[in-house]
């Protein structure tokens, strides 16, 4: 359960994202907008989280390093997918789930953020 509670803690500390199920897993939303959702599914024997990404962004990560992140199997184009039961960066899942919150979320709650 510690990525899990790891991954809550970062989502639910950005301004007004609320948890709920998808598909019978945790995600996180902000106003009705999925931001991340976590996974002990899919990919199959895997556990990860995706999220929105800027173009370009997960095919330059996942030619990098495959072993820690990957395409999606749901959300958008360009979602990003980061299994967690590699090694965890939990400084640089924190930069990215901030990102794909600046990409969602409505400007007056990024503006929250600061720079």
């Amino acid at each position: 359960m510690e990525p899990l509670r790891r991954l809550r803690e970062l989502c639910l500390a950005l301004p007004e994202v609320t948890e709920r199920l998808n598909h019978g897993e945790p995600a996180w939303a902000v106003r009705g907008k999925t931001l991340v959702t976590y996974s002990e599914r899919k990919p199959e024997g895997r556990v990860g989280f995706w999220c929105p990404a800027r173009p370009g962004e997960l095919e330059a990560l996942v030619a990098a390093e495959p072993e820690r992140f990957f395409e999606p199997p749901f959300g958008g184009t360009g979602w990003v997918g980061v299994y967690l039961d590699v090694p965890a960066d939990w400084a640089e899942f924190e930069e990215l789930i901030t990102e794909a919150y600046r990409l969602i979320a409505p400007q007056k709650l990024v503006a929250k953020l600061g720079s």
